[in-house]
């Protein structure tokens, strides 16, 4: 869900290089980037394998760990939920870092426990998915 991109302008700023120096990059296929529009993008990734930097050496991503605490829930509301969650994380797509999605329904309590551990991004967009479907009717 959450890739980092750079535009020419601030890949110019990060190496201190003129825009037009980066497009020539570009243009000679020396930087790789993505053409969007009239306007290219350029991945963390590719710009730090242009610029030498090691992955050891790039920044790692802030990573949130969140509990959902669903007290009154009924199996079939934990067993959709869990399900719409698990379908919302594979329609994701790919990404480069992983996300971690578990949940526990204890049918004693009727409790269900939701816990994500991912980048703030995924987390938010994982809480709205939990949000939107636990609004429907179970």
């Amino acid at each position: 869900m959450s890739q980092t991109f750079f535009t020419v302008d601030q890949v110019a700023d990060r190496l201190g290089l003129h825009p037009k120096t980066v497009l020539r990059l570009i243009a000679a296929e020396r930087l790789r980037a993505t053409k969007i529009g009239k306007s290219y993008r350029i991945l963390r990734g590719d710009l730090d394998a242009f610029a030498g930097v090691s992955p050891e050496q790039s920044v790692r991503p802030v990573r949130v760990t969140s509990i959902v605490d669903m007290p009154d829930a009924t199996r079939d509301q934990a067993a959709q939920l869990t399900a719409a969650l698990q379908a919302a994380l594979i329609s994701r797509g790919a990404s480069s870092t992983p996300v971690h999605l578990e949940t526990a329904f204890d049918p004693a309590a009727s409790h269900l426990k939701i816990v994500i551990i991912a980048e703030p991004a995924d987390t938010a967009a994982l809480l709205q998915a939990f949000d939107t479907f636990r609004g429907a009717p179970a």
